[in-house]
């Protein structure tokens, strides 16, 4: 979906116009977003830990392993 050049003010405005069952629906489909993207906000600190150097010597095992395959 392309960007969209309007502010939240106009935004908020076109939103208030729609019958309340669509603002409802509007609104409960923004708090599952928010929801997914605070989940995965949360779980990119939890995989930080594999980033670190250290976190290599798992990857040996497999490396052998294919150098005793040969």
């Amino acid at each position: 979906m392309p960007p969209v050049n309007m502010s939240t003010e106009e935004i908020k405005a076109l939103i208030f116009q729609l019958p309340a069952r669509d603002v409802m629906r509007i609104a409960e489909e923004i708090e599952e977003r928010a929801e997914t993207v605070a989940m995965m906000q949360l779980s990119e600190t939890a995989f930080h830990e594999w980033n670190e150097p250290e976190e290599d010597i798992y990857d040996g095992g497999a490396r052998l392993e294919k150098c005793l395959s040969n």
